[in-house]
């Protein structure tokens, strides 16, 4: 960092770091034992596809590697697009396979960003349920190394319910490493998974 960045207030960006998933586990006991919530099996990735054939054999790797144990009973991993243009990888497990769930989210965010297409990582989320029918989403941000609580009202208003956003932000303060800028907490409507 120059002097100049200093004088003008300017940082440097947190670079990523993928390992910080490894701490969802950890985060999944907490948020079970403190508030009610347990994994749904569900994690997705979005980044923003680009046209190319690299970028197109980097996908249809991380779909092989995502799909590799299908013919022992695993589900294939579903692809779409939303409104915004932006591309969604869906894994599915069992809740109980919370580790292999955040293991496939962190070979998808590893493979593009080996292949060079880390600036296309947008985030990753790992859905949770409450017996209230509450959803939750961990949301890792890619470009910030952070994560954050999303907590979409039940019904489909595209509304937030924020206080639990927010006690869920105090409950994971010692598991993970969270966006303490809320402006940053994007809402991610019709998220696959969540």
């Amino acid at each position: 960092m120059g002097f100049l960045d200093t004088l003008f207030g300017r940082s440097k960006p947190v670079r990523p770091d993928l390992d910080q998933l490894f701490g969802v586990p950890s985060a999944a006991l907490t948020l079970e034992a403190a508030a009610g919530f347990r994994p749904t099996g569900l994690g997705s990735v979005c980044f923003a596809a680009v046209e190319g054939g690299a970028f197109a054999d980097v996908q249809a790797q991380v779909r092989a590697l995502l799909d590799a144990d299908t013919g022992k009973g695993g589900v294939p991993v579903e692809v779409s697009q939303d409104s915004y243009g932006y591309t969604w990888l869906l894994a599915r497990h069992t809740p109980e396979e919370l580790p292999d769930l955040v293991n496939d989210l962190h070979a998808v965010n590893s493979e593009l960003e080996a292949n060079g297409f880390g600036p296309q990582l947008l985030c990753s989320i790992v859905a949770f349920r409450n017996d209230a029918g509450q959803a939750l989403g961990l949301v890792y941000l890619y470009k910030r190394g952070t994560f954050y609580p999303f907590a979409p009202m039940p019904g489909g208003d595209e509304k937030r319910n924020s206080p639990v956003e927010l006690q869920i932000k105090a409950m994971l303060g010692n598991d993970l490493r969270l966006e303490t800028d809320l402006s940053r907490w994007f809402p991610v409507w019709g998220a696959p998974g969540l």
